[in-house]
């Protein structure tokens, strides 16, 4: 157990209610307190901690910093952490599951209903003084079914409220028994049959080696003319030269977008040029609650680190040696 204060690097501003919380044992430095990478690397030995949502932190920067212990996850993707290079200097990694599936999982539904519903359309033609003239019929999504493709905390609870839109949902993720899937979801065996039964796919798994352009042109157009795509989970599972290809064809009706590979996105990026095509900054788990939630809670990792334990979301766990814990 830690008897020291600790220091704790904060790469990018976090909801109060974490750092807050662990004032009694840590102080927070801000990443922009210094000038470039390059002051941030010579100082790396200071820091005992480091909360991160989406700034990389990579091998240089853990290697760098001798006495760290910790790299606690603000939100559930760690992909821009480098776990290999965690593991190999002993620092744990941690993530915050399930805080914030319910803002992503509600924002997922709303970019399906506003591609469906087309909202971008209808919104211009009110802007540009032509709401009368705007006669677009659009579909119901009840008794359609909503694929998920990955089905951890955040798919049970887009499963949850397609339910509640009286939508069927079927799901493909091998590594979920289909046993443990509610009533009124069904398990498939592979990516293509999922897009085969689909009146919308939604994308709800990490960024692995496994996942990383999964979805190609082969799977999009194995939706009908009237599917969507929506992806909040991580850009790159998704081949965007094969969405761009499905959409410029008009295979599908329009995809719901709110991860990009580079963030934000050039204003020349292909995806923007289409009106069928809804997108955000990458605000599905920005609600209040959710960030408030995932501030303390990777704030309560840093603790269990502080206090000489592992936190139970840990992922590199299994690897790092038993003086931990």
């Amino acid at each position: 157990m830690a008897t020291d204060e600790w220091t704790v690097l904060l790469p990018e501003r976090i909801h109060p209610a974490g750092p807050e919380s662990i004032a009694d044992i840590a102080t927070t430095v801000r990443r922009d307190e210094y000038d470039d990478r390059a002051a941030l690397l010579a100082d790396a030995d200071r820091f005992d901690a480091v909360i991160t949502r989406t700034k990389p932190i990579d091998g240089e920067f853990i290697e760098t910093a001798t006495d760290l212990e910790i790299v606690s996850k603000h939100g559930v993707g760690y992909d821009n952490v480098d776990v290999d290079a965690a593991t190999e200097n002993g620092v744990l990694v941690s993530n915050t599951p399930g805080v914030n599936s319910r803002a992503v999982a509600e924002h997922a539904i709303t970019l399906l209903l506003a591609v469906r519903r087309r909202l971008r359309p209808a919104d211009a033609a009110v802007r540009a003084g032509n709401a009368d003239d705007y006669d677009v019929l659009t579909d119901e999504f009840r008794r359609d079914t909503v694929g998920l493709y990955g089905c951890g905390d955040i798919g049970f609870e887009v499963a949850s409220l397609a339910s509640g839109l009286d939508m069927d949902c079927c799901v493909y993720d091998p590594y979920v028994d289909p046993a443990d899937l509610p009533a009124h979801v069904a398990a498939v065996d592979s990516p293509a049959a999922l897009f085969d039964r689909a009146d919308a796919v939604s994308i709800h798994a990490p960024l692995t080696a496994e996942t990383r352009n999964a979805i190609g042109e082969a799977e999009l157009r194995r939706l009908s003319p009237s599917g969507i795509l929506v992806n909040t989970a991580r850009a790159e599972i998704v081949d965007r030269d094969a969405l761009v290809a499905v959409l410029e064809s008009d295979a599908i009706a329009g995809a719901g977008i709110d991860v990009f590979a580079a963030e934000p996105p050039s204003p020349s990026h292909p995806l923007l040029e289409y009106d069928n095509v809804v997108t955000t900054p990458h605000v599905g788990a920005r609600t209040t609650e959710a960030l408030a939630a995932m501030s303390r809670e990777s704030a309560a990792n840093v603790r269990t680190a502080y206090d000489g334990a592992v936190p139970e979301t840990t992922i590199n766990a299994d690897e790092l040696p038993s003086t931990h814990g």
